[in-house]
């Protein structure tokens, strides 16, 4: 492991719970891909399995920050295990009930309840946050490891879900995953030497985090780039069908989560100068443009390639992202803050994945990648009018003595944040 990786887990507790936080963090891949590969097997009924999938992933979306806004209020260990049980008792009703055929609104009822999962990346990355609070060259590093294992849970999730499910029974996918987030919660919240303390109640602001005009920026983005994510999803599947080799798409998909990963891994060794908000709207622009190539591909091979090479802008951008929302968000706030996110990108899975469907159903799977292009531009357009809002305010005019001597700091930029805290 490069040398700024090994330091970062030079501190005790970091190897623990960065490893049960992949654990937690496999049923983001596994679950959706899971349900639909189960009841498409089981029932033959695409629709269903698909509008499945969309509930599960609406209804994270919506619970996954009320979840976190309580866990900044009374901890981690406290919040996480309940609502997991609650997630995992979801899951379990869910196989019953598509196993035993029950009525399918049974079916709708336990995937709504089963998005009453936490988002434990969030949670990891608080941890690091809290660790490395004003040592930004270690946290860069430490939110670029932390993209590494996302973009490794993308990588191995879907074909350890779906073939499980095809090789073994109908619901071995959605099962394991189930097994993994339980496991992996546990695991975190019985380390609470790492565990963030929450802030005294007196510190916490009404109100969302969301309330942050940064934030907002940084949400509208992701749901454009989440409907790149959902829209590549379908029609790479679509497009692979096409030219009869259906099961390679799985692994087209690997190479699409390996470019970011590669790309993340040698983001995290550079020392970078300059406002993140710069990197930021540079990342989102290379995303976007990054979808061109798609709609010129004629081949699988071609594809992957294609796919690898647009791959290389994504983590590096979501690591700028949980810089800026450090920045952007009270400390008190942050773990709902890195939450929202979160769902901006689930609310954008849904979309693109609908929208390309659609197209694909009616163009075909080539013009399919008509919508990640729309999306990248969109992603773009959003994240150029945003720019004002991301970058640091400068600090007020300092007036009478204090304005004659002159104070340490007082040259250095104001954020959103450091603002709401100093009125606090």
């Amino acid at each position: 492991m490069p040398s700024p990786y090994r330091a970062i887990f030079g501190r005790p507790g970091t190897k623990s719970f960065s490893a049960a936080g992949l654990l937690g963090r496999m049923p983001l891949s596994m679950m959706g891909i899971g349900i639909v590969t189960m009841v498409s097997q089981l029932t033959g009924r695409y629709g269903l399995a698909g509008a499945l999938s969309a509930t599960l992933a609406l209804s994270a979306a919506v619970l996954g920050p009320q979840i976190s806004r309580l866990v900044d209020r009374h901890g981690q260990s406290r919040v996480l295990r309940p609502a997991t049980l609650v997630s995992v008792t979801a899951v379990a009703g869910l196989l019953l009930s598509a196993q035993q055929r029950w009525a399918d609104w049974t079916l709708f009822v336990f995937a709504a309840c089963a998005g009453c999962v936490p988002s434990v990346g969030s949670m990891i990355r608080a941890r690091w946050a809290e660790i490395y609070r004003g040592s930004p060259r270690e946290l860069h590093t430490a939110y670029s490891w932390e993209s590494i294992v996302d973009e490794a849970c993308f990588i191995f999730g879907p074909i350890l879900s779906i073939g499980l499910s095809t090789a073994w029974f109908p619901e071995a996918g959605p099962l394991l995953a189930a097994v993994f987030l339980g496991t992996g919660v546990f695991l975190l919240t019985a380390q609470r030497a790492t565990e963030p303390v929450p802030h005294p109640r007196e510190q916490h602001t009404k109100g969302s985090a969301l309330r942050s005009r940064g934030l907002q920026v940084l949400v509208g983005t992701f749901v454009a780039t989440g409907a790149i994510f959902g829209a590549i999803d379908v029609v790479t599947v679509a497009f692979a069908e096409e030219v009869g080799h259906k099961s390679a798409a799985s692994l087209v998909l690997a190479v699409y989560a390996l470019g970011s990963c590669l790309a993340g891994a040698v983001f995290g060794l550079l020392h970078l100068k300059g406002h993140p908000s710069r990197r930021w709207v540079v990342g989102v622009c290379v995303m976007a443009v990054s979808m061109v190539p798609l709609q010129l591909v004629g081949s699988l091979p071609l594809l992957a390639v294609a796919l690898f090479v647009a791959g290389l802008s994504v983590a590096p951008t979501m690591v700028t992202t949980m810089a800026l929302i450090e920045e952007h968000v009270p400390r008190s706030k942050l773990t709902e803050g890195m939450t929202w996110t979160s769902t901006g990108l689930a609310v954008g899975v849904a979309l693109g994945s609908s929208a390309a469907g659609w197209v694909v159903d009616a163009e075909g799977a080539a013009r399919g990648y008509l919508v990640p292009g729309a999306a990248g531009l969109l992603a773009a357009l959003v994240a150029f009018a945003g720019y004002r809002r991301l970058r640091p305010r400068p600090a007020p005019p300092v007036t009478g003595p204090a304005a004659a001597g002159g104070l340490p700091g007082q040259d250095e930029p104001v954020t959103e944040r450091q603002g709401e805290e100093s009125v606090r």
